[in-house]
């Protein structure tokens, strides 16, 4: 529909923040933190199940990553239509999955709003301390104004909005309930294994080395600090890891969008297209928004 400007739109935070190419970074820590959760990771483990028998089940893990990022543009910057079908999609291939609790035996459902709520947060928590650690200009409140907002994807993928935290101090309360429930499980070992050491194509293992290894220990450095307890490898001082995440921010967001954006799936170009130049997303109209509202400080938080 021309002209429909989704259910975000160029005035939301979220609009700005998610054409940000730091969010590749951030969704690999998402990762990390999600299987840390033992139903969340058996739900996706015994749900693709060649993931535990060959290395072409694992490539299949790369689909899973490019579905996310596809789910999260759709969302973002394509028409209303466009989006709800998308959450008609992720509810109704949710609702037909189910797994075992390794633990007890127990089988649960894979649209149990815990596990949504956990894949939920853990995603939105990833992506808001990522870019803003990584020099992306937020104050509180336009922090806060992004989880409020991420409440419209949470009802996208089957949750109660209203259930949902709503900003960063509801964030840490959540963080701290489910903390003592996760675990190093077998499940989690394996996707550690296979973001450490994703399948690559003879041709790609020099690239794989020189920087995807860099992408993974980078989501891995921003972690929590009780994370990198449960997985049990150190990481860089709190500082190192900021100081390497500002800089990879630096180094691609030199890259121009107009290139970036022309990456398939174009979600970003359509909707420019669809609504105006105006429209572009872009980090200085959020300093803008600050100046006139608050001027506050950066959001902060171990989630």
């Amino acid at each position: 529909m021309a002209g429909d400007p989704g259910l975000f739109g160029p005035r939301s935070v979220t609009w700005q923040m998610h054409g940000d190419p730091m969010m590749w970074i951030a969704g690999v820590r998402a990762l990390y933190l999600q299987a840390l959760h033992p139903r969340a990771v058996a739900g996706v483990i015994q749900n693709s199940a060649a993931f535990q028998q060959n290395t072409r089940g694992r490539r299949d893990a790369w689909g899973r990553l490019m579905r996310t990022a596809h789910f999260v543009g759709t969302v973002t910057y394509g028409t209303t239509a466009a989006a709800e079908r998308a959450g008609a999609g992720v509810r109704g291939l949710h609702r037909r999955l189910s797994a075992v609790d390794t633990a007890t035996g127990e089988h649960f459902r894979i649209d149990d709003p815990e596990l949504l709520l956990w894949v939920h947060c853990a995603e939105a928590a990833s992506y808001l301390h990522v870019l803003w650690r990584s020099g992306f200009p937020l104050t509180d409140a336009q922090a806060d104004a992004y989880l409020d907002e991420q409440r419209t994807s949470a009802r996208l993928v089957g949750l109660d909005p209203e259930r949902v935290p709503g900003d960063r101090a509801g964030y840490a309360a959540y963080f701290a309930s489910v903390r003592p429930r996760l675990d190093l499980t077998r499940g989690a070992r394996q996707v550690d294994a296979f973001l450490r050491r994703p399948p690559t194509p003879a041709p790609l293992v020099p690239a794989r080395a020189l920087v995807w290894h860099r992408v993974a220990a980078l989501a891995y450095g921003a972690l929590p600090s009780y994370a990198h307890d449960l997985y049990g490898r150190p990481a860089p001082r709190p500082a190192t890891v900021t100081r390497r995440l500002r800089a990879t921010g630096r180094l691609l967001r030199a890259i121009p969008p107009s290139a970036r954006w022309r990456l398939p799936p174009r979600h970003i170009l359509r909707a420019v297209e669809r609504l105006g130049p105006d429209t572009r997303p872009a980090p200085y109209k959020l300093r803008r928004s600050a100046a006139i509202l608050d001027g506050g400080e950066g959001p902060q938080g171990d989630h």
